[in-house]
């Protein structure tokens, strides 16, 4: 095990590991590694931990990722220990704390009985055999189960394996998006197939919505094992089968037909059999081009549905516009099996830079009724239109190019964890996509004929006019940003409503702006004493707090709080928004709620973020709760005024001397300085910033109102709703 890992075991920091290993002529030598990076042995460090009174502070998952990684690599621990991790999780906590107890060799021999008890659902889970070297690994294992639950062990052991198995490109569907996804399909489809089922959570979000029946395939043998283990766990009254292979060119449900598909398949994959699946019966509506393999697998999945099963699949936007694929777009249009197309905003999922769409399949039934327009829902809408600043930086600078996208040599795949874009997607506000997708869906497919256009969200489009020489599916291609049937005296209305408040703020900017009388500070700048906040904070001058994100350490996986309230979200601190975000990623154990003259600070930012990134909270953000990447400074107003505070401590120099990184940056709090000053002097700086917030906030507001008001004015003159004013001295005007 290495310092970093000895540090988290036993709480401290890698500076304290450096000064025992200099300190006590005891502590246990490098055992492997380098002079510059040695190498320890666990069980020696333990034991030299205990004999000085340090317990274990690392997370059973961070316990169990150490004994995984010090058998070495290539040790197939990993999958052996599926069986174990799923068998376990019917254990009771006192039967795992008795297991966990037990000498080695009896712990051996009780772990291998135990994983045979676990059902064939898992494909090669069996034999099962243990060796001593297993030891620690499976005691960790069990601890992980006990301490974390069973699919967090699942999750660790299958990190561990792809890590093994050197394997990139692999990244888990979003719960949000698996939910969303599954929603989609007919309420009574009981019997459901992944033909990519990745890490199953698409199955295990199908069995929540009442699936029974159960059916998987990956090429990876440790997402087969990982999706059978976590259906186990998640719906162990499902009849569940999965296995392993490449369900293009061997399918192992040759014969099955389903209710319904779900799937979020490979991307980009160029050796997908192209060659020899030419003459396959499955391509119904013509031969996949070689490098669209996306209308492969959209094709393999219509072959299993029963006739008018839906399918439902995550697919990459260009998709829905290559050349390449036109005749293929054109066919499943025609004949009436593409139902919608949903495109996601960029950061809903892997890779983050990329919105994604789900189309939506039906397989035509002989004799049904003939389907005559597509919908089309533009999720993106409501990200591009909002304020500046939403996108966080970390998001931002995460979004790496993915080669599966751009037709490269490896795959995107679905199905493995990934912390980047598990963090992203678990911000995302999943429950207002959701809703807005599936009133969508729920109208058009209650009435397809009458459905009317919400404009800039939703459009029913004729077949007719998707056949032309592109047959372009993008939903941002066809969803009328405005309505069809505008009222000309209504918009009018607006019109006028909207220069009055536009009138007011900008007299509101302008008494912002006005001078005040600034005063120069003398011939040269003032100097002062600082203090950071951490030696404030040490005096009790204030307190230091931040939220916690998902997965913290501590906070349970119950997931949101019963109650709904507000969040304050990071974007809000940015753009001087009242609290935006909601508590379906806020855990109940972890939620701090935020007091009026609590000073708020972004934990993160772009290296050129220009926006605020400080503020006092007010009336409106009383009560609301903390959101991620926010750090939350509670002055005693007694010694600290609120407004000096956020003042002095968003300074871009002060910023800058508290960060680390350079394109994503990240704030340490307690290395913010802020000046010694007497509270009344503190009072006046804090007056002056407080001004300077308005100006700042009223500049925002008066921007979007010009902004709204142009588009109005330009939507209203464009659709023929509103005619030109008449030039000075032009009594009317004439039609050209």
């Amino acid at each position: 095990m290495t310092a970093a890992e000895i540090s988290r075991i036993a709480g401290v920091t890698r500076a304290t590991v450096s000064n025992w290993r200099r300190r006590h002529d005891d502590f246990p030598a490098p055992s492997a590694g380098t002079e510059s990076s040695p190498l320890y042995d666990l069980p020696a460090v333990q034991a030299w931990l205990r004999g000085r009174g340090h317990t274990s502070t690392a997370s059973p998952t961070e316990e169990l990722r150490t004994a995984l990684r010090l058998l070495g690599p290539g040790s197939g621990a990993a999958a052996r220990l599926f069986p174990l991790a799923a068998a376990a999780s019917r254990r009771t906590q006192e039967e795992l704390a008795e297991l966990v107890a037990l000498p080695d060799d009896r712990l051996i021999a009780r772990a291998e009985k135990t994983a045979g008890e676990l059902p064939a659902a898992v494909p090669e889970a069996e034999p099962v055999r243990y060796g001593p070297d297993d030891a620690d690994a499976v005691r960790a294992l069990l601890g992980c189960v006990r301490e974390a639950g069973p699919q967090a062990a699942v999750d660790v052991l299958a990190e561990r394996e792809l890590d093994e198995g050197a394997v990139s490109g692999v990244y888990q569907t979003p719960e949000g998006l698996a939910l969303l996804m599954a929603r989609l399909l007919p309420a009574d489809a009981s019997r459901i197939l992944d033909p990519a089922c990745g890490s199953g959570t698409l199955l295990a979000s199908a069995a929540r919505q009442g699936a029974r029946e159960l059916f998987g395939q990956d090429s990876l043998p440790v997402q087969g094992r990982r999706t059978a283990v976590r259906l186990l766990l998640a719906a162990p009254e499902a009849e569940t089968t999965i296995r392993v292979g490449d369900s293009l060119r061997d399918d192992a449900f040759p014969d099955v037909t389903v209710d319904a598909v779900l799937c979020n398949p490979p991307f980009g994959d160029r050796d997908w059999g192209h060659d020899e699946l030419a003459y396959d019966p499955r391509w119904a509506y013509g031969l996949p081009p070689r490098f669209e393999s996306e209308l492969a697998w959209v094709q393999h999945s219509l072959a299993h549905l029963e006739p008018g099963g839906h399918a439902v699949m995550l697919l990459p936007p260009a998709l829905a516009f290559r050349s390449s694929g036109r005749r293929v777009r054109a066919e499943l249009i025609r004949a009436g099996a593409l139902r919608a197309v949903v495109s996601l905003p960029a950061r809903a999922a892997y890779p983050l830079h990329i919105g994604l769409q789900i189309w939506v399949f039906q397989r035509p039934e002989p004799g049904g009724t003939d389907r005559t327009t597509v919908l089309f829902v533009d999720g993106e809408g409501e990200q591009r239109d909002s304020a500046p600043g939403t996108a966080s930086a970390t998001d931002t600078a995460t979004a790496t190019a993915d080669a599966g996208t751009r037709g490269g040599s490896r795959p995107r795949r679905s199905g493995s964890s990934s912390s980047t874009a598990s963090s992203s997607a678990a911000s995302f506000d999943w429950a207002g996509l959701t809703d807005r997708v599936l009133g969508q869906w729920a109208a058009f497919t209650t009435a397809p004929d009458t459905y009317a256009d919400d404009p800039g969200v939703a459009r029913a489009v004729p077949l007719v006019d998707l056949l032309d020489d592109v047959v372009d599916v993008t939903p941002a291609r066809h969803v009328r940003a405005t309505a069809a049937d505008i009222d000309p005296a209504a918009l009018a209305r607006r019109v006028d409503d909207l220069h009055k408040q536009l009138a007011e703020q900008v007299t509101a900017l302008a008494a912002s702006s006005a001078s005040g009388g600034w005063q120069p500070s003398g011939g040269s700048a003032r100097e002062w004493r600082t203090a950071t906040v951490s030696d404030l904070a040490r005096g009790g001058a204030l307190t230091v707090l931040r939220a916690a994100t998902p997965g913290t350490r501590g906070s349970k996986s119950s997931g949101a709080p019963t109650v709904e309230r507000p969040v304050l979200a990071a974007r809000d601190i940015a753009a001087g928004n009242p609290p935006s975000g909601t508590t379906v990623d806020i855990h109940s154990e972890a939620a701090q709620p935020v007091a009026a003259g609590d000073v708020l600070v972004r934990a993160v930012a772009g290296g050129s973020d220009a926006a605020a990134m400080t503020r006092v909270a007010d009336d409106r953000d009383a009560g609301a709760l903390l959101g991620q990447h926010i750090h939350l400074l509670r002055p005693d107003p007694a010694r600290l005024d609120p407004w000096f505070l956020a003042g002095f401590l968003g300074a871009q120099d002060n910023i800058a001397s508290a960060s680390t990184g350079s394109s994503l940056v990240h704030v340490t709090p307690g290395r913010l300085r802020v000046p010694l000053l007497p509270l009344e002097e503190q009072r006046r700086y804090g007056e002056a910033f407080r001004r300077v917030h308005e100006l700042r906030t009223a500049v925002r507001r008066t921007a979007d109102l010009a902004a709204d008001t142009a588009a109005t004015l330009t939507t209203g003159l464009t659709a023929g709703v509103l005619l030109p004013p008449a030039s000075p001295g032009t009594p009317g005007s004439r039609s050209v």
